[in-house]
């Protein structure tokens, strides 16, 4: 079997795998969180927030396929398999059941947050190893960031 040879250095590669893998499994999980909250939302904004969330886990699977690619073409085998997102995956999600519309928006806003914190970590460790990686990464950090500021709006319209 034929592996792909990374144009980066070892040294890059190593930093830029674990970057592009660790962001694989917080875009997985995160389509997850959004489907999971898109199936069991209930409330006066069940519609509005219900798309909102296909919106989300739209964005997180385009994504999460961008990065898996990225992996490959550097030689980095990704890893999206059920048992890996299952044991590496630490964003917060919304309770079992049917969910009120004013948590699922917290739950968003907060899985998102947290999504963005190790992004912009990422970010900062793939700037010298690959830039064209880092370039990924902000792109994606602007999307969540967007998606971010969208449903904290609703808690704020919420609250008055």
């Amino acid at each position: 079997m034929t592996v792909v040879k990374s144009t980066i250095s070892d040294s890059a590669l190593q930093v830029t795998g674990d970057a592009l893998q660790n962001t694989l499994v917080d875009l997985l999980g995160l389509s997850l969180i959004g489907k999971q909250a898109h199936w069991n939302i209930v409330g006066p904004r069940f519609r509005s927030i219900h798309l909102q969330l296909d919106e989300v886990v739209s964005a997180a699977r385009e994504f999460a396929d961008t990065v898996a690619e990225r992996a490959a073409a550097l030689g980095v085998s990704p890893d999206g398999r059920p048992e890996t997102i299952a044991s590496a995956f630490t964003l917060p999600g919304p309770k079992d059941g049917w969910v009120r519309d004013s948590d699922v928006v917290q739950v968003m806003v907060e899985s998102l947050e947290a999504a963005i914190v190790r992004l912009r970590e990422r970010i900062e460790a793939t700037d010298k190893p690959d830039p064209v990686t880092q370039d990924l990464l902000i792109s994606i950090t602007a999307e969540l960031e967007k998606q971010r500021w969208m449903f904290a709006a609703e808690n704020v319209s919420r609250e008055g």
